[in-house]
């Protein structure tokens, strides 16, 4: 199959040969059969076998195998764990059912477990069988963030069931508010089990030091009445169980948490759960509790794992009202059956409402609406914010130093989450976000920028720190915390923003005079500065360019503008400026930023000679036509293999030859998930006018789906080995996911070339 304009004439079509039978283009398979260009002496390409040297850097033994939930060298591959949250943090949980990453209470608050970042001392609570099992599956409740474990033998098969507690839409949150729990609930389906619970909190990221003590509960008067109440709502004749009195609480400098528990005797006598500190716990920095435990079928325990809750005074609590006494018991009830069926059913009543609001009916559902609900856990509640990802320090390298915090909140992912959520349906989460940005475009910085980059509350500064004493996951160090880009100069976060207002406006809620105000301000912005050299998408830590990526977005962010202007009618008094400015940054893509003896847009005016992935966005933000035959050369040259000058490898898409690109960081990387889905969209684009094109670009799609992990799950990069590498799960790749697949779909389902 050749790579060809839609111009070019039916015969000759028929002519072209097709090797490949439509699984890659005609240009892919020449590319296989020219030799490969020179690199210095001792290094390869990425995907480039035939050589055996790479540097020193030699990471073929440390590829991880990733078919069963054996810690080989204490880790589990990153593929190997599946989210929880509450929309205010989230907990990983791996296939072997250990919490090992859980930020307390807000998705940018200190760790309290981190075993993911350090086997020794970062932290993990884990619930394991101790009989030997032979298969293990991980799987969410149908429409929901409720996360199930299975562990089966011969012997019986165990369930563990983890999420954490989300009120159901429309309660009366005076009675039944939000309670931040991580709940575990441990049950035998078939047969018996013998369980071993081990948790062991690291706080502060592992820097601080905790005590550790068992304490008997004494149930209040307050609890005993709530608990009557209850036994109304809820008759639990047929329930035969106990809340343990025992409750074991940690106590470090600034955060308080406890663990409390509650069997299900079911049909045999009750089981005894009997939890022991570990007084001879060296690795943290204070002591563990475990518990071994053995049950039959019918038969639950349930782990609830939570901040102390504050100690009212006796003279407070004198005084209080009656609305501030069911308050204090709503955010405290006693341990029972009953409270904790409720608290399940809420959650996942939550979460299968929140699904139904979907309006996509297209193909692939089951896959965008997994992303659709890991975005919305990614969504901080309070403000609409969407952090990049709720992890940092996760490698995109083994052993690489490029290890960074995504836990907060990049203006370039405004338009990707509006177009997003509005696509699917979900204009409440839309309008959200966009109220969170409107709050970032009031509080512009003294030169009328905007940051890159906030936290979820819309903090500007984001120093950066490198926590030294952690080991890093599988040895890649150092672990940071913080972004020191929070400042960088990246000139194209302007054009994902009023892409994003833009598309709100169209398919949202028309935006307001003092938005317009605010894009007025930031439109003058681009026009004064859009030639200066910045450090773009990538974040480059070398020297500054005029990078393309940055030139197209501030295109984008002017004509945004002006058709913002035009479609609302609003006053445009530098709209003359605007129209010239946003022409000359055409001419310069055009002129400076293409290589027409390689046939490609290049990385910058800087460097010509270099390709870059990111030029991929031009059809998706109409920058180009889809059918430009500048544009189909540039996807030509980036579909060949690294070692022929491409960036392709096994389909999926390096965002630029790092080898030969100095970025200011050093290291290797894998390929970027979310340039792969950028590529099949530009191919969707293309291929409503070639079906050829298409048909390689619904080719290149399903292969990619393949890189999720077992839930369906994406990370930022995925290896040369095949696993899954960077901060996890990221937003930009399932953003960009759901794009691809919208409009894959819409273009298979009424677009498709009538040769067809």
């Amino acid at each position: 199959m050749s790579f060809r304009n839609p111009s070019t004439s039916s015969h000759d079509m028929e002519e072209a040969r097709d090797r490949s039978y439509g699984f890659q283009l005609e240009s892919e398979i020449e590319s296989t059969e020219t030799p490969c260009e020179e690199l210095p002496e001792g290094f390869r390409y990425i995907a480039d076998t035939r050589r055996q040297s790479i540097g020193n850097l030699n990471h073929h033994a440390d590829i991880e195998d990733t078919r069963c939930d054996i810690r080989k060298r204490g880790y589990l591959p990153v593929e190997n764990y599946g989210i929880i949250g509450n929309m205010r943090t989230i907990a990983l949980v791996g296939t072997d059912a250990s919490v090992d990453f859980f930020c307390f209470p807000k998705f940018d608050s200190p760790s309290i477990f981190c075993r993911m970042l350090d086997k020794d001392k970062g932290g993990h609570f884990s619930i394991a069988p101790r009989t030997p099992h032979t298969s293990n599956k991980q799987m969410y409740l149908p429409n929901s963030n409720i996360l199930t474990t299975r562990f089966l033998s011969d012997e019986g098969v165990a369930e563990i069931v983890d999420y954490m507690h989300v009120p159901a839409q429309g309660q009366r949150l005076s009675t039944k508010p939000l309670l931040q729990w991580l709940i575990r609930k441990v049950r035998v389906i078939r047969g018996s089990v013998a369980f071993k619970m081990e948790c062991y909190p690291a706080f502060n990221y592992a820097l601080d030091a905790h005590t550790t003590r068992i304490v008997q509960d004494e149930t209040t008067e307050d609890q005993k009445a709530m608990a009557g109440v209850e036994a109304k709502l809820y008759p639990e004749e047929d329930w035969n169980y106990y809340a343990s009195r025992d409750r074991v609480i940690f106590e470090s400098p600034n955060l308080n948490m406890d663990l409390r528990h509650l069997v299900k005797c079911g049909d045999f006598d009750c089981p005894l759960v009997k939890i022991h500190v570990d007084e001879d716990d060296q690795a943290h920095r204070g002591p563990g509790v475990w518990a071994d435990f053995d049950l039959k079928e019918t038969q639950e325990v349930v782990f609830v794992f939570r901040e102390v809750p504050r100690m009212e005074s006796s003279e407070m609590m004198q005084n209080e009202t009656m609305a501030d006494r069911k308050l204090r018991m709503a955010v405290d009830p006693p341990l029972s059956m009953s409270l904790l069926e409720a608290l399940f059913r809420q959650t996942g009543t939550f979460w299968l409402n929140w699904v139904t609001q979907s309006t996509y009916k297209g193909r692939w559902r089951e896959h965008v609406m997994r992303s659709a609900l890991t975005l919305k856990l990614l969504t901080y509640e309070p403000t609409g914010a969407v952090v990049a990802a709720p992890t940092f320090g996760i490698p995109e390298a083994i052993g690489g130093p490029r290890n960074w915090d995504y836990r907060y909140v990049w203006v370039r992912d405004s338009s990707f989450t509006i177009y997003a959520f509005l696509r699917l349906g979900f204009t409440h989460e839309a309008g959200r976000y966009m109220n969170y940005i409107e709050d970032r475009c009031n509080d512009l910085n003294e030169d009328g920028s905007l940051n890159i980059m906030y936290s979820i509350d819309g903090v500007k500064r984001l120093d950066e720190f490198e926590l030294n004493h952690l080991d890093g996951y599988r040895g890649s160090r150092p672990v940071r915390i913080g972004n020191g880009a929070y400042d960088h100069l990246q000139l194209d976060i302007y054009g994902e923003l009023m892409d994003g207002i833009y598309l709100y406006n169209k398919y949202g809620s028309p935006i307001s005079y003092d938005m317009w105000c605010s894009v007025r301000k930031l439109t003058d912005y681009v026009c004064d500065n859009w030639d200066v050299p910045d450090m773009s998408i990538w974040e480059v830590r070398g020297r500054k360019q005029q990078f393309t990526y940055s030139l197209v977005m501030c295109w984008v962010a002017i004509d945004r503008a002006l058709r913002l202007s035009d479609k609302r009618v609003f006053p445009c008094p530098n709209r003359e400026r605007w129209v010239r400015t946003r022409d000359e940054i055409y001419e310069v893509v055009q002129t400076k930023c293409y290589n027409p003896e390689l046939k490609m847009f290049t990385q910058s005016v800087e460097s010509f000679d270099a390709l870059d992935a990111s030029t991929l966005i031009m059809p998706l933000v109409f920058f180009s036509s889809p059918t430009d035959p500048r544009l189909l050369n540039t996807i030509e040259r980036i579909m060949m293999p690294p070692e022929k000058g491409g960036l392709v490898a096994n389909d999926l898409v390096f965002r630029y030859n790092f080898l030969t690109t100095d970025d200011g960081v050093g290291g290797l990387e894998g390929a970027f998930s979310m340039c792969t889905f950028w590529l099949v969209e530009a191919l969707t684009r293309a291929g409503k006018y070639d079906k050829r094109l298409l048909n390689r670009a619904v080719i290149m799609f399903e292969r990619m789906l393949s890189y999720g992990n077992h839930l369906g799950l994406f990370s930022e990069e995925v290896a040369r080995s095949g696993e899954l590498l960077g901060n996890f799960p990221q937003a930009f790749t399932h953003l960009s996911f759901i794009s691809a697949a919208y409009n894959l779909d819409r273009v298979l389902t009424h677009d498709r070339p009538k040769s067809e």
